[in-house]
């Protein structure tokens, strides 16, 4: 079992009732997590979160840009620049939400949760892996969609990981990927003849 960090007992909960300790106690989201976290200390669970978690990182989709690029003409070309475009203005947004919104991550928080691989960084919200797995999947969609095979599960994994894994709650989870659906949906309006919903 890879334990990266335990933490003692949940703080009380903070006096302004608009705290993250205290939206996430009363919501119970900690609970699901501790769930999630005790079922991914078997060994198979671990080391399949965390393969998927390591090329959300970057490889995965750095590789798709890559094939898009050489195999796909043209068009691919275009589509790795797009989805490139697109992974910068995801990386300003989530540092910049997790700046403002200061949120602990749940094995900082919650006794018993254990972040089964080292954070790349402080916060909790939003998911930066689950934003840019999002908006990189509907934008390589809208050129490619015959990846929703690949893509689809890749990107419903990564999400997954990062609360089985023990660094984030669902609706930092949640929250990306409407943000990442925003962001994607939002950058393909500004490419003419580009669409999730061409024929």
């Amino acid at each position: 079992m890879n334990k990266v960090a335990r933490t003692s007992a949940p703080p009380p909960l903070a006096a302004s009732p608009g705290s993250w300790q205290r939206l996430t106690a009363h919501s119970g989201e900690w609970r699901l997590c501790l769930l999630v976290n005790r079922w991914a200390a078997r060994r198979w669970a671990t080391t399949l979160f965390t393969a998927v978690s390591r090329l959300g990182d970057g490889l995965f989709w750095y590789a798709l840009m890559v094939v898009l690029a050489l195999l796909g003409g043209g068009r691919g070309v275009q589509a790795a620049l797009h989805m490139l475009a697109t992974g910068g203005v995801a990386l300003l947004l989530y540092r910049g939400l997790k700046r403002w919104t200061r949120r602990p991550r749940p094995f900082r928080e919650h006794q018993g949760i254990i972040a089964r691989v080292p954070p790349l960084d402080e916060f909790s919200f939003p998911s930066g892996h689950t934003l840019h797995a999002v908006s990189f999947t509907l934008v390589a969609l809208a050129y490619q969609p015959m990846l929703a095979w690949l893509l689809l599960p890749f990107t419903a994994l990564v999400g997954a990981s990062r609360v089985v894994l023990g660094l984030h709650y669902p609706s930092d989870v949640i929250a990306a990927g409407v943000i990442g659906t925003a962001l994607a949906s939002l950058s393909l309006r500004l490419v003419p003849g580009v669409s999730l919903f061409a024929p």
